[in-house]
C-alpha cells in the first residue's frame, strides 16, 4: 500500500514537503468564471440580494435628507439662526408639497413627524439588511456545499499514487480552509462589491445634486486615499502570501506529528519537535504581525484622509453656508454623506484581500479538481454475474518511482480455490502484487488478469467486490463495530455480521463489548488490541463474501493466541475461494496450495513447502532464520 517513513530533518537548501505553494494573480478571469459557474444554481439568490442590495441602499440615503429637512424647514427658523428661505432644493421641494397639501406644522410637530419618519426607514432598512444577509449566507453555504461535495468526490476517485506524494495536511486544508475563503467572496464580496459600489454611485449623485462645487471638495481627497489604498494593497498582497505559506507549513506540521505521536515519543524527539514546531509557529505569528503592520498604517491613514475630507466639506461648505449659497441642512447632510461615501470606499481594499484569498484559494481547489486520474474505471467496464477467481500476472513490470522498479517481468497463475502464499525479504515486492490485483496502482508492463479479463477492462466497483482484502495496518472508522463489518450497506443484517465474525473468530469477543455489534468503536479503533483489530478487518473482508481473498501479512501483529484462532479458521474460510496469503510469518503458509519467492522485486522459486525445502534455495535459508530465531521476521 503506500509507502511511509520518517521525514528526513528539514534543511536550508531542502525545500519543506509541507510548505504550500506560491499564489497565482490577484484576480483571474478563468476562476472567477468557474467560480460563477457554481453561483449559477442559485441565480434566484443573487439577484433576490441584489434586490434587496438597491432597497437597502436607498434606505440609507434617507437619513442625511431628513437631517436636511429638519435643519431647514424646522430648528434653523425655530433658533432663528438664518433666513427660513435659505433651503437647500430638497428641502424646497418638501416645504413646496406641504404648501400645496395644506399642511402647516410647527417645529416641534415637523421634527416629531422627520423622526418618526426616519425611525420607520431605520427600521425598514435593517429588514431589508437582515434579508440581504441571510439571502447571501444561504447562497454562500449552499455554493460551498457543493464546492466541498466536489471536492470529496474527486479525493474519493484519485489514485493512490495522488496520495503518496500529497500531504495530507495540505488536502484537509483544501477542505476547510480554501473552501471558507471562497464563503468570504460570496457573501461579502461579490455581491456585497456590487451593493457597495451602488451605494457610492447615489450618495455621489445627491453630492452632486445638493453642491457640484462642495462635492469637487470632497472628492478632492480621492487621489490620495487611492495612493494609499494601492500602497496597501501592493505590501498586503506580498504578507498575505506569506500567513497563507505558514498556516500550510503549520498544519502539515501538525497533521504529521499528531499522526505520528507514537514515534515521537517512543524515540523521545518531542523536545526536538516542540523546538520545530515554535520555528514554524514563530514564523507565522511574525508573518501574521507583518500584515498587522500593514493594517495598522492604513485604516489610521484613511481615518486622517477622510477627517481631511470632511475638514474641506465644513471649511468651503462653512463659507457657502455664510455667504447665503448653501443651507445649514445640506451642509449638515453634506458631512453625512461624505462620511457614508468614504467607508465605502476604505471597504473596497478588504473586498480585495477577500477577492485574493478568494483567487489563491480557488486555483489550489481546481487545481486539485483537475488532476488527471490515472487509475479510472472504464466505461462500461467488465462485471460479470459470477467470479471464478483465477488470477494471473503476465510478465508484470512495475515501479512506484521512475528509475526505480519494484517488480520485474513477474509471471504467475492462480486457479480458482487455489491458496498461494507469497514469501520474501522486505521490499521484495510482496504487497504491491495486492496493489496491482485490486488496481490500486496500474502496471507498467505486462497485465494482471482476473478470470482472464485485465483487470484495467473491469469496472473498479465490480473488481473491488470481488477481492476481500485484510491488511497488516487495520484502518477501522469512528462508529461501531457493525457499522466498520457493514460500511453502509443496509441490506446486511446483524446475522450476517454475526456468521461474518464467528468465522472470523472474533464473535466471542465482540460480545464481551459493551453493546455487542452496537458497541463504539473509537477513532482508528483506538481501545482495541492490535489482535481485535485484524479480527474484525478479517470478518469485514468475509461480510461481502468474496470469491477473491488476499490476507497482506494479516497475522504480522497478532499474538500466538490470535495466530492460533486465525489458523483454526482459515480452513473454513478458504475453502473454495481463490486465496493470496502474504507471509509474515513462514509457519502461517505451510499447507499453502503453493508457495511463490519474491527476491527484489523477481519470482525466484515456487513451489509446495516440502519442495522448497528440499531445494535448498532462499525460502530454505528464510525457514531456517525463523527456526532459529522466531522473533526475526521476513517482513514486507
Amino acid at each position: 500500500m503506500a509507502r511511509a517513513g520518517l521525514a528526513a530533518p528539514t534543511m536550508s537548501d531542502t525545500p519543506d514537503p509541507r510548505a504550500e505553494e506560491a499564489l497565482g494573480r490577484a484576480y483571474d478571469g478563468r476562476l472567477m468564471r468557474r467560480l460563477l459557474g457554481y453561483l449559477a444554481p442559485y441565480r434566484g439568490h443573487a439577484l433576490a440580494a441584489l434586490a434587496l442590495m438597491v432597497a437597502s441602499s436607498a434606505g440609507q440615503l434617507f437619513g442625511p435628507v431628513a437631517t436636511a429637512v429638519a435643519f431647514d424647514l424646522y430648528l434653523v427658523p425655530a433658533v432663528g439662526a438664518g433666513d427660513a428661505g435659505r433651503r437647500s432644493g430638497i428641502s424646497a421641494a418638501v416645504a413646496n408639497w406641504l404648501a400645496r397639501a395644506g399642511h402647516e406644522v410647527g417645529p416641534i410637530e415637523g421634527l416629531a413627524a422627520v423622526a418618526g419618519l426616519w425611525a420607520a426607514v431605520l427600521a425598514l432598512t435593517f429588514g431589508l439588511l437582515w434579508a440581504q444577509g441571510y439571502v447571501l449566507q444561504r447562497m454562500g453555504q449552499r455554493v460551498l456545499a457543493d464546492v466541498r461535495r466536489d471536492v470529496f468526490a474527486k479525493l474519493q476517485v484519485l489514485d493512490l499514487a495522488y496520495f503518496d506524494r500529497t500531504p495530507v495536511g495540505r488536502l484537509v486544508v483544501r477542505v476547510t480552509t480554501d473552501i471558507d475563503s471562497l464563503n468570504e467572496l460570496f457573501t461579502a464580496g461579490i455581491v456585497s462589491i456590487v451593493g457597495d459600489l451602488l451605494l457610492l454611485g447615489g450618495i455621489a449623485a445627491v453630492l452632486f445634486a445638493l453642491d457640484w462645487r462642495l462635492a469637487l471638495a470632497a472628492f478632492s481627497i480621492l487621489p490620495l486615499l487611492f495612493a494609499l489604498t494601492v500602497w496597501f494593497k501592493s505590501r498586503a498582497r506580498a504578507s498575505f502570501r506569506e500567513v497563507r505559506l505558514e498556516v500550510a507549513r503549520l498544519a502539515g506540521f501538525l497533521q504529521e506529528h499528531v499522526t505520528g505521536m507514537p514515534v515521537v515519543q517512543l524515540f523521545g524527539r518531542e523536545a526536538r519537535a516542540f523546538d520545530e514546531f515554535q520555528e514554524i509557529n514563530r514564523a507565522h505569528r511574525d508573518a501574521n504581525i507583518r500584515g498587522i503592520h500593514y493594517y495598522a498604517v492604513y485604516y489610521p491613514g484613511v481615518e486622517i484622509l477622510t477627517a481631511l475630507g470632511l475638514g474641506l466639506i465644513i471649511a468651503v461648505g462653512g463659507s457657502r453656508a455664510l455667504g447665503g449659497a448653501l443651507s445649514v441642512g445640506a451642509l449638515v447632510a453634506f458631512l453625512q454623506y461624505a462620511q457614508r461615501f468614504y467607508q465605502p470606499l476604505a471597504d473596497l481594499s478588504e473586498k480585495y484581500n477577500v477577492l485574493q484569498q478568494a483567487m489563491a484559494s480557488s486555483e489550489r481547489i481546481f487545481q486539485l479538481l483537475d488532476t488527471p486520474v490515472a487509475v479510472s474505471s472504464p466505461s462500461g467496464g467488465h462485471a460479470p454475474a459470477r467470479v471464478e477467481g483465477a488470477i494471473e500476472f503476465d510478465r508484470v513490470g512495475f515501479a512506484y518511482l521512475a528509475g526505480e522498479p519494484v517488480l520485474h517481468e513477474v509471471s504467475f497463475r492462480v486457479e480458482p480455490g487455489e491458496m498461494v502464499a507469497v514469501v520474501g525479504a522486505t521490499g521484495a515486492g510482496k504487497s504491491t502484487l495486492a496493489n496491482l490485483l485490486l488496481r490500486f496502482y496500474d502496471v507498467d508492463t505486462g497485465a494482471v488478469r482476473l478470470d482472464g479479463v485485465d483487470v484495467r477492462d473491469w469496472d473498479h466497483s465490480a473488481l473491488r467486490r470481488a477481492i476481500g482484502l485484510v491488511l497488516q495496518d487495520v484502518f477501522l472508522f469512528a462508529g461501531t463495530v457493525a457499522e466498520n463489518l457493514r460500511l453502509g450497506e443496509a441490506a446486511f443484517e446483524d446475522e450476517r455480521l454475526r456468521a461474518a465474525a464467528r468465522d472470523a473468530e472474533a464473535l466471542d469477543f465482540v460480545e464481551r463489548l459493551p453493546g455487542g455489534l452496537g458497541a463504539v468503536v473509537r477513532e482508528r479503533g483506538a481501545g482495541l488490541s492490535v489482535g481485535q483489530k485484524q479480527l474484525l478487518a478479517f470478518a469485514r473482508a468475509l461480510v461481502f463474501d468474496p470469491p477473491v481473498l488476499v490476507l497482506d501479512e494479516a497475522t504480522a501483529s497478532v499474538d500466538t493466541e490470535t495466530e492460533r484462532r486465525i489458523q483454526k479458521a482459515l480452513e473454513r474460510l478458504l475453502a473454495g475461494r481463490t486465496s493470496l496469503v502474504i507471509a509474515h510469518r513462514l509457519s502461517t503458509i505451510q499447507r499453502a496450495d503453493r508457495i511463490l519467492v519474491l527476491h527484489r522485486g523477481r519470482l525466484v522459486e515456487q513451489g509446495s513447502h516440502r519442495e522448497l525445502l528440499a531445494r535448498g534455495g532462499l525460502y530454505r535459508r528464510l525457514h531456517e532464520l525463523q527456526s532459529r530465531d522466531p522473533a526475526r521476521v521476513a517482513g514486507g
